[in-house]
């Protein structure tokens, strides 16, 4: 674990804001291909990166201090302003409605552009994640037996077990998962396919992954055993499902991604 890469005289450089910084690069540089490959506008990749930067950090913002209201409201400037405390779900809300404005501001065909994007939030996720395996920002899993847990004693957020107690490394599940459905969206881009199918792809494939490593996390459990995060991606998975079903129903051609 390397919470903290370097310190450069004031300046620190943390693990977990480097792998943010990689993802949003790389990130950009893949949407700026598939911009060019789809004959949209590639100048757009750094705006909407940007864009999506800035949501994504309100929408993690918020659903975090949803996620413990009690502890907010007993100390909303702390909460508020704390390094701590981002969650994806919110991060994928508040950065997929700033996109979407930003799309519909400078008249780009959303279907075609969320195409574009779909694979590419993948890929970020997966690298994020290892942004949280480094830092250990408290995403761990559950106490485990199993041969590949892991203990974090320099977890950045403190780690509150005794030595010699192992547990699930969540962040790991995920980076794993999320780099399949990364392959998986990236192999089908180019096959014949209604508009915003990747991004409906996303929606289901990735949502079920969190669904699942969910239940090996340590995240407060809600209405019927579930987290919050399962919930919001039982609703996303719904979501991605009807669209992909009215897709189905369209009388439309499908239609060739262009080479």
């Amino acid at each position: 674990m390397y919470p903290v890469i370097l310190h450069l005289g004031p300046i620190t450089i943390y693990s977990y804001g480097l792998m943010m910084a990689i993802a949003f690069l790389v990130g950009g540089w893949i949407l700026t291909a598939e911009l060019k490959r789809r004959d949209l506008d590639p100048e757009m990749a750094s705006t909407m990166v940007f864009w999506a930067a800035i949501g994504g950090l309100v929408g993690s913002r918020i659903l975090s201090i949803l996620e413990d209201l009690p502890g907010f409201l007993a100390d909303p400037i702390h909460g508020i302003f704390t390094g701590a405390g981002f969650t994806w779900y919110g991060g994928l809300i508040g950065g997929f409605l700033a996109v979407t404005m930003t799309i519909r501001k400078h008249s780009m065909p959303w279907a075609a552009t969320v195409d574009c994007i779909a694979p590419v939030l993948a890929l970020g996720h997966a690298i994020g994640r290892i942004g949280c395996e480094l830092a250990g920002d408290g995403d761990w899993g559950t106490v485990t037996d199993l041969p590949w847990g892991r203990a974090y004693p320099n977890a950045i957020v403190g780690w509150p077990y005794p030595p010699g107690v192992y547990v699930h490394p969540t962040p790991i599940y995920e980076t794993i998962a999320y780099s399949i459905i990364f392959a998986i969206l990236w192999s089908l881009r180019k096959r014949p396919h209604r508009d915003s199918t990747l991004l409906w792809l996303y929606f289901i494939l990735g949502s079920s992954a969190r669904f699942v490593i969910e239940f090996a996390r340590i995240n407060p459990r809600y209405a019927l055993g579930l987290s919050l995060s399962q919930w919001i991606s039982i609703a996303l998975i719904s979501i991605g499902a009807w669209q992909l079903a009215s897709h189905r129903e369209t009388a439309k051609p499908l239609r060739a991604a262009e080479q």
